[in-house]
């Protein structure tokens, strides 16, 4: 406030890359706050989305996450689980979580949201649907979330203010404002306005402007009009980029004053109202950078300032101000003045982290008139044979963070593709635009899933063009293609480009931004397109490319209604297996299921358990494992070769319905099992078990036979084949692949900063040698040693593990299984959904999992086996 003070005529624009600006526009006619509410997923019973990825990447995907999560746990003889309707264009990370999901295409968003108001008793006139199964749909969600009202919640992802209204009405009619709609404490993370972004814009393009001040945002990368606008900045007279990194934007302004890491910052945020969180430095700064407010403050020239003062005997006497010199004006001077002058305990709020100021829910007042007006305009969008509907994906997200290799490498949770986006389309679709039936022509279905060239597609979208590779996908709507944005990062002067904008961001996909549209009020994220078949081939690099089980013992499920009525039914067969291997007279499968002799286990038994039932496959939990543990990012061309060396990966299944799925995800580790196929073939005692329940590699004595990856039924075991972290002592043992791009995006750990990042309790591998999940063996024996200082053997029961830390929903149980007051122990009594995957081979895991329960009506599985039949 200060500086635009000191400047008048100048004004703050603030710019989200991927827009809220309907959500606030919306909210401001309807209840008068142009501002987001705080969304209690914890408090509904039923849940209606309609293509919001509250689980991905829509507004607080951890927050909501862990609220979800919390009546998605099965316990009790009579279990209540939340209801969870989905509507979407696309299969989303939530959408794939959902208990009934429908599909629609983009433009019948608006459509859907007034049928649903109208089946609520809503004054609207809705406009038909003609999908029957989406009708059933909106009649059915209707009823349950009249039957949950006060404990219901309807949110939506559309980007269209007049949907949102509809939105609005809808909460208000289940009683969601003031109990699962929070309007006590609103969400201050989004704040940006499209329409005044273009004006900026414009502005610019039209020489209004003279000087141009950027920070914590790439617009030129990101905004539709990005590269018209980089043109327009860099004929500004003057233009000054505040950003921590050289992106798009920062290459064209005239000055660069790179504001510091946030590990490198004070600062302060409420990102919640009431929710104060304070930011103090972890490390000095690497670089010459500057903190953006402090040069604020210097272009300000005088700062006045709080300052508290003290008697003789330390008595407060309240605050005084002064006016300090432009040379003292340094941001942590300022903020520590601050908020030091009585606000808040500072010093304590800097330790915890956080204050947070409770409150108890509110609701708003809802302006009835605004709806009147909206709901004509609701159902208007253009609509086409092929639309296109533009996302983002939970790795990559709007793409500020793309030269992040953990996350260009981490597999998406739903198409399991890394480095790349992707028109992603139905196979219906894919059989009229590629010719490809990977439905009822198994030769092709074959060729198409093994084969990582796949056909490229040009897609238009109001004569913007776009080519890229086509992923056939079931659960899409048959006249809709998926595009992700964040991808595309490139520089203006393209011979430089993988050293201005970064060698892990740069050449990774191409950029859809350019597509979304402005609809004179706010950006749009679908648009009618034409789509049609190129002669090009793209290759894809997937950790994944096969989704059903083919009906082998690695996941269970069922819907709620046959659980609750026969508990025991849902893992009879396992039962049953089991008991054929015993001989007769014999009942204990552990010891008597081999011909291995069998050993007390005495003292500390690590395990673990996985609740399918929590479980979203957002991956966090992958990212975290490789952060912890030092696991090698490969570069695309070496995932494609099925080399990539992830501990923990999210394997991602496909029953029910082919053409509109359910989606079981699975975390797969290294099991560690009492009876480890890999220990007894390898021929150094590279690999073994410990006292504890561990199955170790030995590194420095494995010599890269790969017997024991050969050996492992669930093919957890990973190879170096080539020394991507330098920790070979070999010289030039990376020689084969200098001065390619892959020797730029694979081998970055090898430079000093990047090296940074690496944890210094655990060794780093070196080429040739097999690696894999050691359940984290450095946070097990750090436990053990607490323990044994404090004589405290309860201190090892829950220990977290990285992935189990990370985890936002609480899925992953860690500790001693010997220990019957154990998280993990706790799990396991639920015999009735306690299950360890291929448990028939008697390979004794250490790693257990709790079968998935669906709130749904419909027999789960059924439509799968049907379709397994006709192809036998």
């Amino acid at each position: 406030s200060s500086f635009l003070a000191k400047y008048p005529g100048s004004r703050h624009v603030q710019y989200d890359e991927v827009s809220y600006s309907g959500m606030l526009l919306a909210n401001e006619a309807c209840y008068g706050k142009r501002a987001i509410p705080s969304y209690h997923f914890d408090k509904a019973q039923t849940i209606v989305s309609l293509g919001a990825d509250f689980l991905g990447t829509w507004l607080s995907p951890v927050e909501f996450s862990r609220q979800y999560a919390t009546n998605r746990k099965v316990s009790g003889e009579a279990p209540k689980l939340n209801r969870h309707f989905h509507f979407e264009s696309m299969l989303s990370l939530t959408g794939s979580n959902a208990d009934d999901r429908y599909t629609h295409k983009p433009s019948e968003t608006g459509a859907i949201a007034l049928a649903l108001l109208a089946a609520l008793g809503g004054n609207v006139t809705a406009p038909s649907i003609a999908d029957a199964k989406v009708k059933a749909g909106i009649d059915k969600a209707a009823a349950e979330l009249m039957k949950t009202k006060g404990a219901s919640l309807v949110v939506c992802g559309s980007n269209d203010t007049n949907i949102q209204v509809v939105v609005n009405a809808i909460n208000e009619i289940v009683g969601a404002n003031g109990t699962t709609v929070n309007w006590a404490a609103t969400n201050n993370t989004r704040k940006g306005i499209d329409a005044d972004m273009n004006t900026l814009v414009s502005d610019i393009n039209s020489g209004a402007i003279g000087a141009l001040v950027v920070y914590g945002c790439n617009p030129v990368y990101s905004h539709p009009d990005g590269s018209k606008l980089g043109d327009a900045i860099s004929k500004l007279p003057v233009s000054i980029s505040c950003n921590g990194t050289l992106d798009e934007t920062t290459e064209r302004c005239q000055y660069v004053i790179p504001s510091h890491h946030w590990l490198e910052s004070w600062g302060d945020a409420e990102p919640k109202t009431g929710y104060l969180s304070f930011m103090q430095p972890l490390i000095n700064p690497l670089f010459k950078t500057r903190a953006f407010q402090t040069s604020l403050m210097k272009w300000t020239g005088t700062q006045t300032i709080n300052v508290p003062s003290y008697d003789s005997l330390g008595n407060s006497l309240g605050n005084t101000t002064r006016t300090a010199p432009a040379s003292e004006s340094e941001y942590e001077n300022y903020i520590k003045d601050f908020w030091w002058s009585g606000k808040v305990d500072f010093e304590k709020v800097l330790q915890d982290g956080v204050a947070e100021k409770e409150s108890a829910p509110a609701a708003g007042t809802f302006n009835a008139a605004a709806l009147t007006a909206a709901a004509a305009k609701a159902a208007a969008a253009k609509s086409g044979a092929t639309e296109v509907v533009l996302y983002q994906k939970v790795s990559v997200g709007n793409g500020s963070q793309a030269n992040n290799p953990w996350l260009q490498e981490l597999p998406d949770p739903v198409s399991k593709v890394t480095w790349d986006n992707y028109a992603m389309m139905s196979p219906g679709l894919a059989k009229s635009l590629l010719g490809i039936d990977v439905m009822n022509n198994q030769r092709q279905a074959d060729a198409y899933e093994v084969t990582p060239e796949k056909p490229v597609v040009k897609i238009t979208v109001n004569g913007k063009s776009v080519e890229l590779p086509a992923l056939i996908l079931p659960g899409l709507n048959d006249n809709t293609i998926a595009v992700a944005l964040g991808y595309g990062r490139a520089s203006a002067d393209s011979a430089n480009s993988l050293d201005r904008i970064g060698r892990s961001a740069s050449g990774a996909g191409k950029n859809a931004y350019p597509m979304v549209g402005f609809d004179g009020t706010t950006l749009s994220y679908s648009a009618v397109a034409t789509a049609e078949k190129t002669a090009a081939v793209y290759a894809l690099a997937q950790t994944q490319v096969h989704g059903s089980s083919e009906s082998r013992p690695v996941i269970y499920e069922t819907n709620l209604t046959s659980y609750t009525k026969n508990p025991e039914a849902l893992l009879e067969e396992i039962r049953s297996e089991k008991q054929g291997l015993l001989v007769e007279g014999k009942t204990d499968f552990v010891k008597d299921g081999t011909i291995y002799p069998d050993y007390e286990k005495p003292g500390i038994k690590w395990g673990m358990s996985i609740d399918l039932n929590t479980c979203t496959g957002c991956s966090a939990c992958v990212v975290a494992c490789t952060a912890e543990n030092n696991v090698s990012v490969v570069g695309k061309i070496q995932v494609a070769k099925a080399h990539e060396m992830h501990w923990l990966r999210i394997d991602r299944y496909f029953t029910g319905d082919v053409k509109n799925p359910d989606v079981v995800f699975q975390p797969m580790l290294c099991q560690h099992c009492d009876n480890a196929p890999c220990e007894n073939v390898c021929p150094v005692a590279a690999t073994n078990h410990s006292s504890e329940g561990l199955n170790q590699m030995t590194y420095n004595r494995c010599i890269g036979t790969r017997y024991c990856a050969n050996n492992c039924p669930y093919k957890v075991r990973r190879f170096n084949w080539l020394d991507f972290t330098g920790a070979d002592s070999f010289k030039d043992n990376q020689q084969p692949l200098r001065g390619t791009q892959l020797d730029e995006v694979v081998f970055q750990m090898n430079d000093d900063l990047t090296r940074m990042v690496l944890n210094p309790d655990v060794t780093v591998r070196s080429r040739g040698v097999i690696e894999k999940c050691s359940f984290c063996v450095q946070r097990l024996q750090e436990s053990k040693l607490d323990a044994k200082k404090h004589q405290d053997p309860s201190m090892v029961r829950n220990v977290k593990t990285a992935c189990m830390q990370a985890c936002p929903t609480n899925a992953i149980s860690f500790g001693n299984v010997n220990d019957k007051d154990s998280e993990v122990s706790k799990a396991r009594a639920d015999k009735n959904r306690n299950f360890y995957v291929m448990e028939q081979l008697h390979v004794l895991p250490n790693v257990s999992y709790l079968a998935k329960v669906r709130n749904t009506d419909r027999e789960i599985g059924v439509v799968e086996e049907a379709h397994e039949e006709a192809h036998s």
